[in-house]
């Protein structure tokens, strides 16, 4: 089992960057796939990124490509979203979420693929 804690959200402008950090706790972080997923208000929850164990293997929803950025350090049981260029229409929360796999090169973009997840961090983006 983890426990998943995201920190990092807060109100920027537009054009500003922000790093999301998701610190997972229990063993074998190495052995979760990882996703960030985000919800606006009065929208669906949406797959922003996911990344495989071994980080070769990484996706991002169209509207953030070239954007943000996921990376993962096992070492530090941690997964991290760098998103720069931020938009008011990146507005949401921001949840990280987590998958055991036994494979090292598989990701998923489903919520429903995740079997832990955080409690989420705000992200605003003012015009």
């Amino acid at each position: 089992q983890v426990q998943l804690v995201e920190s990092g959200g807060g109100l920027v402008q537009a054009g500003d960057s922000l790093r999301l950090t998701c610190a997972a706790s229990g063993r074998a972080f190495n052995m979760y796939a990882m996703g960030w997923f985000r919800q606006a208000p009065g929208k669906e929850r949406e797959c922003v990124s996911a990344i495989s164990r071994n980080a070769g293997n990484t996706y991002y929803t169209n509207s953030v490509k070239g954007r943000f950025t996921i990376s993962r350090d096992n070492a530090k049981n941690t997964v991290y979203l760098q998103m720069n260029s931020l938009k008011p229409e990146d507005t949401a929360v921001y949840y990280c979420a987590a998958r055991a796999t036994p494979s090292e090169t598989n990701r998923f973009l489903r919520g429903n693929d995740y079997n832990y997840w955080g409690r989420g961090t705000q992200v605003t983006v003012s015009s």
